[in-house]
């Protein structure tokens, strides 16, 4: 078998796949400047070069050694994948409706559903410690500017008003299986 490390080959190329897609997206669509004045775009194509070059030695890394068993990839977890995935998007989509605190609650109790081991007091710690954190660091220490606290029902968006509801009882229902499945 010419691979023989299946994990860090597929990863070697997910590396590559998102280095040269962020690199892409900032040449084209942002001023790249100088290396002495930088623009909105250079920085974002340096990471994303980086990053492909990392994926391109893990990837070539994976075809050397010895064969291994164990890091073999037998199934992808979409689900888990759209978890997290979900679980961002609904953050960044609730933080003007709900505000900083409820959305960074959902974020982190709703990504934590995707690990194998959850546990919904370590779930509950965690959004609790990461609220205090965000409010520490982004409202006090950089005087960031955004909702902390829900906004009245009447401001929200249609699309919102129908949207969020539902999105957080999906959530409610995968917690609540995780937590009945765990006990």
């Amino acid at each position: 078998m010419l691979i023989k490390n299946q994990q860090d080959f597929w990863s070697g190329l997910m590396f590559i796949g998102l280095g040269s897609a962020f690199a892409l997206i900032a040449e084209q669509n942002y001023d790249m400047g100088s290396s002495v004045r930088m623009g909105p775009g250079y920085f974002p194509f340096l990471l994303g070069c980086l990053l492909a070059i990392l994926g391109a030695f893990v990837t070539l890394s994976s075809l050397r050694g010895e064969y291994n068993e164990e890091h073999e990839v037998s199934h992808f977890d979409w689900d888990i994948l759209l978890l997290v995935i979900g679980s961002i998007v609904l953050f960044g989509y609730t933080l003007n409706y709900l505000g900083m605190y409820i959305s960074v609650a959902i974020l982190v109790i709703f990504s934590s559903l995707a690990s194998h081991e959850f546990s919904w007091k370590i779930a509950i710690a965690n959004a609790i410690f990461l609220i205090f954190f965000a409010w520490l660091v982004f409202v006090k220490g950089l005087g960031l500017v955004f909702p902390t606290l829900p906004a009245p029902w009447s401001e929200w968006s249609t699309d919102a008003q129908i949207i969020i509801p539902i999105a957080i009882v999906v959530g409610c229902v995968i917690f609540y299986k995780k937590v009945k499945g765990a006990n």
